[in-house]
């Protein structure tokens, strides 16, 4: 993974360490963004980073998630893909910044959201070969067709990661497709609620069994206690308990959870 440091790629230490130290220089804001999302670089011993940095001072309150934890909530997220070693999502840290204390992520530069996500006009075509039909759509010309998302391991780790962390916010746009088949996946605050909340684009694999590799890192989850130890330091008790309840869940059922039974199970705008 391409650290977008000057003078080459880095390793994920160097980029935490730049993320973490580096003077941190507010270049723009994404304004899109619900929150304040804010497009930085940090600069520290001649190599410089883009990021993004998120202060909890910028926080929109919601009615169903505590005021104040959406940027804890985007660093469990981290720790929870790092610790499974399905490394999902980009380099995120908790640091000081212009508007206060706030998470910093790294920034991906090169990403296709084609690779990802599509929209096919016939799915009899070979072109709707090796992807996965969501929702039915219409076209600006008024013609039918259908969103996708593609088939394949990469997005699947993100399928069963987005049901351990509970993620309310799985649009095709969170989604960072790079040129070496990798996809990365961003936005983590609405995650780790104690209800399930799970909304997102990829429901083609729903009720897939899981494999057994898929198992071991489930059960690698559940008794790590160094991420245990970190989770408690980001999210409330019962956040905690619940998270453990997901991953036995679906060790007990043994397949990925489907859209069946859900009141709004693909966010909106998908996309």
């Amino acid at each position: 993974m391409s650290a977008g440091m000057d003078g080459g790629a880095g390793t994920m230490d160097e980029v935490g360490r730049l993320l973490l130290e580096g003077e941190l220089t507010v270049e723009g804001r994404l304004t899109e963004a619900s929150n304040a999302t804010l497009y930085c670089r940090v600069e520290l011993d001649g190599s410089g980073l883009a990021c993004v940095y998120k202060p909890v001072a910028g926080e929109r309150p919601l009615h169903d998630f505590p005021d104040g934890t959406l940027a804890a909530r985007e660093l469990a997220a981290y720790a929870v893909s790092e610790a499974a070693g399905w490394h999902i999502v980009p380099v995120t840290v908790e640091r000081e910044g212009p508007f206060g204390r706030g998470m910093v992520q790294q920034w991906i530069e090169e990403s296709d959201l084609s690779g990802a996500v599509t929209v096919l006009k016939d799915l009899r075509s070979p072109d709707a070969e090796g992807w996965c039909p969501i929702l039915a759509v219409q076209l600006s010309d008024g013609s039918d067709a259908v969103l996708a998302h593609r088939d394949g391991p990469a997005l699947r780790r993100i399928a069963l990661f987005d049901a351990v962390v509970n993620n309310a916010d799985r649009k095709g746009g969170h989604l960072l497709p790079l040129t070496d088949g990798t996809v990365l996946g961003i936005d983590h605050g609405l995650t780790f609620h104690t209800e399930d909340k799970l909304r997102t684009l990829l429901w083609g694999f729903a009720d897939r069994e899981l494999e057994p590799v898929e198992r071991a890192e489930l059960e690698k989850l559940r008794d790590d206690e160094q991420l245990a130890g970190r989770l408690t330091e980001l999210l409330s008790p019962e956040e905690l308990d619940a998270f453990r309840e997901r991953i036995d869940a679906l060790l007990a059922a043994g397949i990925l959870p489907g859209p069946d039974g859900r009141m709004r199970p693909v966010p909106w705008p998908p996309v």
